[in-house]
């Protein structure tokens, strides 16, 4: 009798631990919650901004330019990006005109939406956006801020007391959806067709990331087309290991996957970017640069391509150095920049 009673129970428990389990691994392969926000689109970018100020000693790598307009941004709302945005992730939408057709409709260039997290001031943040914004429209419960900027209407709506939608499209509906799929972020099994596509191939635990279809005859991808003969999906991802023992510092894992239609295809993008690949070692042969920099040898080194089926792989090794040069490089750019322009200069424009 006593087993009777103690099979279900155990039964119960192993269920229980199961599910855990399941939902756990699930929640670990879906895209981070910001991004899981976003509307569908052609390409989606997502940074850890948190993880990149640790790497940068408490800074970010790329610091924000502070003009009188941005200053002033930052005394009204009390928002200052380099400090408060923990992370942010973007989708792009090409034109529908493009070739393959994209998400931004009858925009002659691409459009953007975000979501931001961070540390707010909602009542500031609030009091700015409606000084701001020339219509506010309420859905849902949530206020959405139209705001004119450079041409176009740009809506921003807080959805919570760390995360803040933003969208250029020009349907108002992107933004409504980012706000209906607030409701529902617990989901992992949320978010864009594409990003569910390949946020499975993005390195487990990747502080910054990029999944994009790359369409080689359209606008803005002529620099591509050099690599990418015809269109293909790319996959961007790092991840960072605190200790490399060959190099005895931390280093980011760099790996770019493009997927090709078919094994041609990708045998075409790995012939194309290992001839770019051979280029630049030469180059560094025949200027020497790099060599007293152990850093930038160490990437050079560590870059290869390969094929594998229908995808070519690039991968490297980013030491902690080099990021800390960019992030030093970056301060000088602005140390020694122009003087930004007057406000009422900027009012102008």
């Amino acid at each position: 009798m006593r087993i009777r009673r103690t099979f279900p129970i155990a039964l119960v428990v192993v269920i229980v631990a199961a599910a855990v389990t399941f939902a756990v691994q699930l929640r670990k392969h879906a895209p981070p919650e910001p991004a899981r926000l976003l509307p569908g689109a052609d390409a989606f970018l997502y940074g850890n901004l948190g993880w990149a100020r640790k790497a940068n000693g408490g800074k970010l790598l790329l610091p924000v330019a502070h003009d009188p307009e941005y200053d002033r941004f930052i005394q009204e709302t009390g928002f200052d990006f380099e400090r408060d945005l923990d992370a942010v992730a973007f989708a792009i939408h090409y034109p529908q005109s493009w070739l393959g057709g994209g998400t931004g409709g009858a925009a002659p260039e691409p459009r953007f939406s975000e979501v931001f997290t961070g540390r707010f001031d909602g009542s500031r943040c609030i009091a700015y956006l409606k000084k701001t914004a020339n219509s506010v429209e309420n859905y849902e419960s949530v206020d959405i801020f139209t705001i004119p900027l450079y041409g176009r209407s740009f809506r921003i709506a807080i959805l919570g007391v760390d995360t803040v939608a933003a969208s250029n499209h020009d349907d108002p509906a992107v933004i409504r959806g980012m706000v209906d799929r607030s409701r529902r972020l617990a989901s992992p099994f949320g978010g864009p067709a594409l990003l569910r596509r390949y946020y499975k191939r993005v390195q487990l635990a990747s502080p910054v990331w990029m999944v994009a279809r790359v369409e080689p005859s359209s606008p803005g991808f002529e620099a591509w087309s050099a690599v990418f003969p015809k269109p293909a999906d790319l996959v961007i991802s790092a991840s960072y290991n605190p200790l490399h023992l060959p190099l005895r510092t931390g280093v980011l894992h760099l790996r770019a996957e493009a997927w090709a239609a078919n094994d041609d295809d990708a045998h075409d993008i790995t012939d194309k970017a290992n001839v770019f690949l051979a280029m630049f070692r030469s180059a560094e042969l025949s200027v020497g640069a790099g060599g007293n920099d152990a850093d930038l040898k160490a990437v050079f080194d560590s870059l290869q391509v390969r094929q594998e089926g229908n995808r070519a792989v690039l991968s490297a090794i980013l030491p902690g150095g080099v990021l800390r040069k960019l992030g030093e490089t970056s301060d000088q750019t602005l140390e020694n920049a122009p003087s930004a322009a007057p406000p009422q200069a900027a009012e102008s424009r």
